[in-house]
């Protein structure tokens, strides 16, 4: 599939995104990631990480200081602004034009986010809090809309769908309308399946598989596989995923034949290489 060479309209500047694909560097300020927590969660080390993500070529850094893995629990909005604000005033001085989102389900977090310079909004839970709604309508970022059935504490206890494509594809087409109606125009909005967010494997596939039936007014999507249970799954090794970059980059590269315009992932350097390779190609 050839790729669109779509834009989207950004805090700062309307971006075209890069032709091939672009990648989200995640810079997690947790302890309790499930991945990488613990290992960037104060300001040094986080630093230190984000300069060798935009060194391998991230086209965004996505800081989130809030863990949502299955089974996770709600962290009070002091402490992930306790734990975020640091690093991207600090990544905001250091790359002035680096492109920086906010990985936030909290209004709070998101404003504070916001007045500091980053560029947009990643909620999880599609801007399901009226007061994010309100916060997005306000401010001229990009919005990062996902689905999710359920919330992280409880997501993958019993996930069922009647037809996980058709209702994932409902959702995106009923919020994109909402966000409209209340100023935020289509053009700022990306679209993220949710990957992993109360789904099986077999929903994950499918979501994939058929990831372009998901556009709605061809609006740029996001696709976050990082490291994600499934692909140990569909390996038959639950920790391969983790291990090595490789289940990641393929996956991606499959969603990029799909569809996917962005990839949100922990190895910047592996993944902008395949892209890379991929757009020789295209």
């Amino acid at each position: 599939m050839r790729s669109h060479n779509r834009s989207w309209q950004l805090a700062r500047m309307r971006w075209q995104i890069p032709h091939g694909g672009a990648v989200m560097g995640i810079l997690n300020v947790t302890p309790d990631s499930f991945s990488d927590g613990g290992c960037y969660d104060s300001v040094e080390p986080a630093l230190a990480h984000a300069r060798s993500m935009v060194a391998a070529g991230a086209d965004m850094i996505d800081i989130g200081g809030e863990s949502t893995r299955p089974g996770s629990a709600e962290v009070e909005v002091q402490e992930e602004l306790r734990r975020v604000m640091p690093v991207i005033r600090a990544l905001r001085e250091e790359f002035p034009e680096q492109l920086l989102s906010i990985d936030t389900r909290h209004a709070a977090v998101a404003h504070e986010a916001l007045m500091a310079g980053v560029d947009v909004v990643n909620d999880i839970t599609g801007l399901a809090d009226p007061a994010m709604v309100e916060l997005c309508a306000a401010h001229p970022c990009g919005v990062i809309i996902m689905h999710m059935q359920g919330e992280p504490g409880t997501m993958q206890l019993a996930p069922h769908y009647n037809d996980v494509v058709a209702e994932v594809r409902s959702f995106f087409e009923q919020r994109v309308e909402q966000l409209v109606a209340v100023g935020i125009a289509p053009e700022r909005i990306c679209l993220d399946p949710g990957i992993g967010f109360g789904k099986t494997v077999e929903h994950n596939v499918a979501l994939i598989e058929r990831l372009e039936s998901l556009r709605v007014r061809n609006l740029p999507m996001l696709m976050a596989l990082s490291r994600k249970r499934f692909l140990g799954a569909l390996l038959g090794n639950a920790e391969l995923a983790k291990a090595s970059p490789l289940p990641t980059v393929v996956m991606s590269l499959l969603a990029a034949e799909r569809g996917a315009d962005m990839h949100r992932v922990h190895d910047v350097a592996e993944l902008r290489q395949a892209l890379c390779l991929r757009r020789s190609l295209i």
